[in-house]
């Protein structure tokens, strides 16, 4: 079994939709099958992508939520309809003990899919987050373990 957790940007840009969608079905194609397991926070953007790519190579997918109210108070009306559809798919879902959504709940949450991979997928500029528990936060957490991080970035992507 492999498992493989996503961090990313949640702005991508709409014609950077495409561009991450096929970049994530390339890196996860070495995996593919029952083996596979995907862990994600499911926020818009990267995390969705992947587990819907996850959920194509014939994997399942775990999802770790920051807390209580995240549907509630951080899903957007129009993601809705997704995040939903992706939740129910999921193999597993565990709530981190946080009854709001705050930065403590996003580091647990973070540090939760770090402690259950065997590696991390970054769809990542490369900047840095500025210690705001960002993208580069948790790919600099998963190097600090020596946990293997593959960023994915294709050519043209970018954030809005």
């Amino acid at each position: 079994m492999t498992r493989i957790g996503i961090t990313g940007h949640s702005n991508l840009s709409v014609d950077s939709v495409t561009l991450v969608r096929k970049a994530l079905e390339k890196a996860l194609a070495p995996y593919a099958g029952e083996s596979l397991v995907g862990v994600s926070c499911l926020a818009r953007g990267a995390d969705q992508l992947f587990a819907e790519a996850v959920i194509e190579a014939g994997g399942e997918v775990e999802v770790v939520l920051p807390s209580a109210d995240y549907r509630e108070a951080k899903v957007k009306p129009g993601d809705l309809d997704r995040f939903d559809d992706l939740l129910v798919r999921s193999s597993l879902v565990r709530y981190m003990p946080h009854r709001r959504a705050d930065r403590a709940a996003y580091e647990d949450a973070n540090e939760a899919v770090l402690d259950g991979v065997d590696l991390l997928f970054a769809v990542w500029d490369g900047q840095p987050s500025g210690g705001r528990g960002g993208t580069g936060d948790a790919v600099e957490a998963a190097r600090e373990r020596g946990l293997p991080v593959e960023v994915i970035w294709p050519e043209g992507a970018r954030r809005d």
